[in-house]
């Protein structure tokens, strides 16, 4: 039941953000100072903000850039992760030995400082960002991907296809991916959501998404200096943060 509420609660947002021109009645950026800080009402459901832009619009387009960072950077993490974790417990050795104390290394570096340094200086772009929070989110997919192959490659499936000379790239595609498909996905799933905070951390900091585009994260950074006076600004970006970042997290639970 959890599971299947979390689906429905993530479809909806991915939904509500494709479609957010047809579901919002003025741009993200549409200025109208005569309407400045409205509070939630029937004509601007979250309020508007100190620019008298519509918080609901500016929420659902934020929508597509945060989904979007999560949901590529999972992908680029998931790629990079699979690819030396798969290396890692096919080869074995020193092979082994060594992409593994790499992704020790990796795990112990602190990644939100790494990408703010980053951003800092690159000033990057969402194609840019995509990338920085992938190349920090890649580790625990190697170490699930690592730790599957190690349990399958010694089956006797696998012995026997490798006894028939089944080459090694058969036998990663036909045999041991499929059977680390599960774990890979739980894995890559609660990358997504990593990858959707770790987004908002950055803009709330000023060095991730740049107005004029909206994202839930500069949303809040926008908002920190009136959250006492005007607190539905705060209030909706934070919220869309929390739902999608539970319901992402529910999902790659019981993946």
């Amino acid at each position: 039941m959890r599971r299947r509420l979390a689906l429905v609660v993530l479809v909806a947002l991915i939904i509500a953000a494709a479609f957010a021109p047809l579901l919002t009645a003025s741009p993200p950026d549409a200025l109208n100072l005569a309407d400045r800080r409205s509070p939630p009402s029937t004509v601007h459901w979250f309020g508007t903000d100190d620019l008298g832009r519509d918080i609901f619009s500016r929420a659902l387009f934020g929508a597509r850039v945060s989904l979007a960072v999560g949901l590529l950077s999972a992908a680029v993490a998931g790629l990079i992760g699979v690819a030396i974790g798969a290396a890692s417990g096919l080869l074995g050795g020193h092979v082994d030995a060594v992409l593994m104390r790499a992704t020790d290394a990796a795990l112990s570096m602190p990644r939100l400082l790494l990408l703010m340094v980053a951003a800092a200086i690159l000033n990057p772009s969402i194609g840019v960002l995509v990338l920085l929070v992938g190349l920090v989110g890649w580790m625990e997919t190697a170490r699930v991907t690592r730790a599957a192959f190690l349990a399958t490659r010694e089956s006797e499936f696998v012995l026997a296809a490798r006894a028939l000379g089944a080459s090694s790239w058969r036998l990663v595609t036909a045999h041991l991916l499929p059977m680390a498909a599960p774990a890979i996905a739980v894995s890559t799933t609660l990358a997504v959501g990593r990858g959707i905070l770790l987004e908002s951390t950055l803009s709330f900091f000023g060095v991730g998404v740049q107005p004029p585009a909206a994202s839930w994260g500069n949303m809040l950074y926008q908002a920190q200096s009136t959250m006492s006076t005007e607190p539905w600004l705060a209030l909706f970006p934070g919220a869309c943060i929390f739902v999608t970042a539970v319901a992402i997290n529910v999902l790659g639970e019981r993946a």
